[in-house]
């Protein structure tokens, strides 16, 4: 039946000999393949097998709860120790700044930034399943917290004359109540996190599309750093939420530029200068340097050391970190009653939060050869913020920089994450208090050189712009919907935006006519290549969408258009000749009355050349006319007139629509494409479909596509197959040259 052979050529190339028969879907289904007999799982059985305990299970269920437990019975200790040593300190060294500085951001003290340095990290060294990403406090994340906070409880609630609200506030009943929403916040999120792993919602981060991340995680930078100008500059101005708090935020810092702290903007000035330096450094030099320059604790303690020692708080007015209590605080249960104000928050933070924990994982376990696992990565943070949060600390995730730190610097596992938790126990039972005369300016000049790298992504822009116009609205309208609206409504339109353009993908398709490399059966686009050639008397139509109800009209316009046939048009053409042909049959009846000859004139309309000639045939005249899809020849005038116009109006005998870009079809599109095969029909064009997969055919099938007049018949595997077929029919001569 069929005969396959892989031989090579005179000139040692491979060559790929097909013999068989011209195959159609009726025969495949019915002759050449046959389904495996399966016997289907009552529901009662599925649930009895999922249900069932046993001790392989029990084991893959521990160890897939606790990742930790796959590696650290094998943990090489003289590999991987000094480097996990070395790379948990220097993480933990740049955890401590980060946690004092990114707690401002989160509209909380800064001693909060250092719990939620030490909890998360060291409950996801047990739960997490990537080795190398670095939990804790991040920018995004802090931010969105700190918008919360500052919505829910805003300085107007604690004015200590009830009216002045911008002048005299009461800071530690702020700060406090600011706290318990923050906490009550993690919580949620926490929960939240946690029930979507439990649901295998790890694909969630799926429609936060890179682009779209990268966009929003820039607009963000930008929402971050006009935050900061306020301590940069000891500027005092209010905090901003919202749609365009940017605008606001700007705004009152140059209304109120004449206030400027000159040594607080001096102080800010040349810690952002010299972090910029050692950054650069780092980056020029970090092959040949062992660890990275610790610039942020170097410039942090110099810092602290400076305003202590020059009273700058007391002498220069200089903004502090204030006090800072040594020890942990006693666990402590969150407000539960101020939830439903939090939901809706909760799940941006906790999609956005989980959506950039994975992307970082999934890098750094690709560039080392292990997986991580979506769902149990989804529970990892949702246990970190659920159990830390009664603690006192905020919602974490990962973090690009001290993720690039942890694993640049020789960091093999977790238990580099361990350690610089550890650091950070150490700082804040034993010298937290040391970081109290700390410039709240320098943590400004900290977090804003750490946001160049997202400033960085601007240059995706002209990335984008040569590659996909389409992913580069994307990520122009998460940037600019991000920073004028706020970043909670920013990423619901810009996600909203991202769905569209899969939505435009298929309303505006590719769509091509096929053509027939010689001598094989590629088939490529005419319009694209010169080798491709299309088959004579056939047209192979190809679109690169499914087809479902919002695109099947669509899909049959452009069909119309691209083969040039217009079932509708030809007949209505058809019409009007045999009208015009009867008008002017008439007038030479009445002429020549009593003539033995006749005159007909007979109008043809060429579709492909899209002209008109009028053709007058006497008695007797030998025609090819096509009747009904068969020849006849030597054509009288005995014969009626409507006989006599049953011609075919154009050459093409044959439409294939090569399906093999169609992923699925709805009801809708089923119908459309039984209709269009109907429609042709009328004007005696066959339409064959070809490249179907076997689970369209099967939707073809439970959608009762194949019944009279389609059949499976129709249907080919290949479009060479489905071109042979039509060349296969008995041939139609096309209409007679009129010169």
């Amino acid at each position: 039946m069929e005969n396959v052979t892989a031989s090579e050529g005179p000139s040692g190339t491979l060559m790929y000999r097909v013999e068989r028969p011209v195959f159609n879907e009726g025969y495949v289904d019915s002759e050449l393949l046959h389904r495996k007999k399966r016997t289907p799982k009552s529901c009662r059985r599925r649930i009895t097998e999922h249900l069932r305990c046993s001790s392989e299970k029990a084991k893959s269920v521990a160890l897939g709860f606790f990742p930790i437990l796959t590696w650290l019975p094998s943990y090489p200790l003289k590999e991987y120790l000094f480097g996990d040593i070395v790379s948990g300190i220097s993480t933990g060294v740049m955890q401590l700044p980060q946690g004092l500085a990114y707690a401002m951001l989160a509209a909380v003290p800064p001693v909060f930034g250092l719990y939620s340095s030490f909890y998360p990290v060291l409950l996801y060294t047990f739960f997490g399943t990537s080795r190398h990403i670095s939990i804790g406090t991040f920018a995004v994340i802090s931010l969105m917290i700190g918008g919360v906070a500052v919505r829910e409880v805003p300085d107007s609630m604690f004015a200590v004359n009830g009216t002045n609200a911008s002048q005299v506030v009461d800071f530690d009943a702020r700060d406090a109540r600011r706290v318990e929403v923050v906490v009550a916040l993690t919580t949620l999120v926490g929960i939240i996190q946690f029930v979507l792993g439990l649901l295998r919602f790890g694909f969630l981060a799926i429609y936060l599309t890179e682009p779209l991340v990268r966009g929003f995680t820039t607009a963000a930078a930008v929402h971050v750093s006009v935050s900061q100008l306020k301590y940069l500059l000891g500027v005092p101005t209010a905090r901003f939420n919202g749609p365009l708090s940017v605008v606001y935020s700007i705004e009152a810092v140059f209304r109120n530029i004449a206030s400027t702290n000159v040594v607080t903007l001096i102080i800010g000035l040349v810690c952002t200068v010299f972090l910029y330096i050692i950054k650069d450094l780092n980056e020029r030099f970090k092959k040949k340097l062992p660890i990275p320059i610790p610039g942020e604790i170097i410039v942090v303690i110099v810092s602290t050391g400076i305003s202590y020692g020059m009273l700058m708080s007391e002498n220069y007015g200089v903004d502090v970190v204030g006090k800072i209590p040594t020890g942990l605080l006693p666990p402590k249960i969150p407000d539960f009653s101020v939830f439903p104000n939090l939901l809706a928050d909760a799940i941006t933070i906790s999609v956005v939060g989980f959506s950039i924990a994975i992307s970082l994982a999934k890098i750094f376990a690709l560039k080392h050869g292990y997986s991580v696992d979506g769902n149990q990565e989804l529970m990892a943070l949702g246990l970190c913020n659920f159990m830390s949060s009664f603690f006192h600390t905020f919602v974490v995730t990962a973090s690009m920089s001290r993720s690039l730190v942890q694993e640049s610097t020789g960091g093999h596992t977790e238990i580099a994450g361990l350690l610089a938790s550890l650091l950070v126990l150490l700082v804040v039972v034993a010298i937290g208090f040391v970081f109290q005369p700390l410039p709240t300016t320098v943590l400004a000049a900290i977090i804003m050189v750490n946001l160049l790298g997202m400033f960085k992504q601007m240059k995706d822009i002209p990335v984008l712009w040569r590659t996909s116009k389409i992913e580069l609205a994307i990520w122009l309208v998460s940037f600019f919907a991000s920073v004028l609206l706020g970043l909670d409504y920013g990423l619901v339109v810009s996600m909203g935006f991202a769905i569209l353009t899969v939505i435009y993908r298929t309303q505006c398709p590719k769509n091509a006519l096929l053509g027939q490399i010689p001598d094989t059966g590629l088939y490529f686009d005419v319009d694209e290549y010169e080798e491709a050639e299309e088959c004579s008397g056939i047209k192979i139509f190809q679109s690169n969408t499914s087809i479902y109800f919002a695109n099947s009209d669509l899909y049959v316009s452009a069909l119309k258009a691209k083969t040039g046939i217009d079932p509708a048009q030809l007949l209505t053409s058809r019409k009007s000749q045999l009208q015009y042909a009867k008008r002017g049959n008439g007038e030479s009846k009445t002429i020549n009355h009593g003539s033995s000859l006749k005159k007909h004139a007979v109008v043809l309309l060429d579709v492909e050349l899209g002209v008109t000639h009028e053709v007058v045939n006497g008695l007797q005249k030998q025609m090819h006319v096509y009747s009904n899809g068969q020849t006849t020849e030597n054509h009288i005038e005995s014969e009626s007139e409507d006989d006599f116009f049953l011609q075919r109006l154009t050459p093409i005998h044959s439409i294939i629509l090569d399906f093999t870009p169609v992923n699925f079809i709805d009801s809708v599109g089923a119908k459309t494409i039984k209709s269009v095969i109907k429609e042709y029909a009328t004007v005696d064009v066959k339409v064959v479909l070809a490249g179907c997969s076997r689970i369209l055919l099967s939707d073809l099938r439970t959608l009762q596509f194949f019944c009279e007049p389609v059949t499976s018949d129709l249907v080919f595997p290949t479009i060479h197959d489905a071109v042979l077929h039509c060349k296969h029919r008995k041939d139609l001569p096309i209409c007679p040259d009129i010169h």
